[in-house]
């Protein structure tokens, strides 16, 4: 049985491939289809319509219309630590009656 950390850094690789699919990288499409799967509430709480072409801007650093594996994992860590941090603040602030 792997550590937890280790098993949800396998979870994240095998997400990634699932949506990369044999060719190794993520179209634009590709990544609103992760985004949509698997970060629903980030994308929904969105004031922006253009979010993913956005992002999609951002991690593709050489315009070639696709981001690989290194940049998708960095955008979901950071995502995944980023919701993370704003749950647990939004439940401290609840044990503290500041909500």
């Amino acid at each position: 049985m792997l550590p937890q950390m280790e098993h949800a850094m396998e979870t994240m690789m095998f997400t990634v491939h699932k949506f990369a699919g044999d060719k190794g990288y993520l179209t634009k499409e590709d990544l609103r289809v992760l985004m949509e799967k698997e970060f629903p509430g980030f994308l929904e709480n969105q004031k922006d319509p253009l979010a993913v072409d956005k992002i999609m801007k951002d991690l593709d650093q050489r315009r070639e219309g696709r981001v690989g594996f290194q940049s998708v994992f960095s955008l979901i860590a950071g995502l995944a630590f980023a919701i993370t941090c704003d749950d647990y603040f939004v439940e401290h602030m609840k044990q503290k009656g500041r909500k």
